[in-house]
């Protein structure tokens, strides 16, 4: 049983993990976090890309030196990063004027010669409820706390159905096996 309760928590974790959610504005700015739980690994042997849903290049990240020559247009003076950040592991990006368009997944690839992770960031825009022009905010111009990230609904119902659906069956072959293994 406790094997069972173990895989359920490492699988809510991973799916953590992949699955953010953020929102954003239309006309405004959001941070779309992607970090390294590897501290060793120093600056200069990272790579970082960030993709957007169709592939397109937001930002590169090689070896420690912004590499912007295969940006996407799209993303040409609107993709931020934070390089006091990146020796903490930090590599996390700021969109800026966000339009509908920019609705959808974003990738952020990070390898390194003895390390390599991948986080998915779903992003949402809504209307933006703010008259003037500006939505510059105190928030949006802060360096992201991973720990408040929203958890998607997948989440939820992938812990849920783990739980309803997993723990019987992995009970059921620990089960199995112990039976087994006396009948011998």
């Amino acid at each position: 049983m406790i094997i069972g309760w173990c895989f359920i928590g490492g699988f809510a974790v991973l799916i953590n993990k992949v699955c953010l959610q953020v929102t954003g504005f239309t006309g405004g700015s959001v941070v779309l976090p992607c970090s390294s739980t590897q501290r060793d690994l120093k600056a200069q042997d990272i790579n970082v890309l960030w993709r957007d849903k169709d592939s397109r290049t937001i930002y590169d990240l090689i070896e420690d030196e912004d590499s912007l020559e295969t940006q996407d247009p799209r993303y040409k003076n609107r993709a931020q990063t934070f390089p006091e950040e990146y020796k903490r592991g930090n590599f996390s990006i700021k969109l800026i004027n966000l339009t509908h368009a920019d609705a959808g997944t974003f990738i952020c690839f990070i390898t390194h010669s003895s390390y390599s992770k991948q986080e998915t960031v779903q992003l949402f825009i809504n209307e933006s409820t703010v008259e003037t022009g500006s939505q510059s905010t105190e928030e949006e111009n802060h360096v992201p706390d991973h720990s408040q990230t929203r958890p998607t609904l997948l989440i939820c119902v992938c812990t849920l159905l783990s739980l309803i659906i997993l723990t019987p069956i992995i009970m059921f072959i620990f089960y199995w096996r112990k039976k087994t293994q006396a009948a011998l």
